[in-house]
């Protein structure tokens, strides 16, 4: 049985590392006020909430603050998906993340992106994206596929295969045009 007290702290802290890198890696953002009305910082808060509750097992709540994100902020993250705390979805509108996903700590979503399934199979069918990752705007990211740590994918890029750490890709479907050298990994456009 879960720890529902200890789940809610955890909780404060993911939405503060949250805030520490919307700061860091959203210009726009001059001041910590304006994050109440970042439709991409709301969605991914109400992601947070629902979580919490889809673990403890009141997969009611879960769903009915799904339904509000997707509404509200046409974001549409399932609550069964698992974010790493310090995660970036940089305007929010239309980005999709699916069930079985996994996104580590540090990624920079842009918005239109798709992290979902290739087939309607149960079991694991969505990606696995690994931290500090840039997935431009407009991507889709397809299947139970790895994408590497320090990976870059262009925008409207396709992938549908794993893409190695410190990879750039773009295209459709994806290829590997170049790769990020350590120095720059720390999120910067590839295109």
């Amino acid at each position: 049985m879960r720890n529902l007290v200890k789940d809610i702290l955890e909780l404060f802290n993911e939405i503060k590392l949250d805030k520490k890198e919307y700061m860091k890696k959203d210009p726009s953002i001059e001041h910590e006020w304006q994050l109440i009305f970042h439709a991409g910082f709301l969605s991914l808060k109400l992601y947070r909430w629902s979580h919490l509750f889809y673990i403890n097992n009141f997969k009611f709540l879960a769903y009915f603050l799904h339904f509000i994100s997707r509404t509200l902020f046409a974001v549409d993250i399932n609550p069964a998906a698992k974010i790493e705390p310090g995660v970036v979805i940089d305007h929010g509108i239309g980005t999709v993340i699916g069930s079985t996903a996994t996104i580590g700590s540090g990624t920079l979503i842009y918005h239109g992106v798709t992290i979902g399934a290739r087939n309607i199979q149960k079991g694991k069918r969505h990606p696995d994206i690994g931290r500090n990752v840039l997935i431009g705007s407009g991507a889709k990211i397809l299947g139970a596929i790895k994408i590497g740590d320090n990976a870059q994918i262009g925008s409207n890029s396709v992938v549908l295969r794993d893409v190695p750490p410190n990879t750039k890709v773009v295209g459709i479907p994806a290829k590997i045009v170049g790769f990020v050298n350590n120095e720059d990994s720390k999120i910067k456009s590839i295109l």
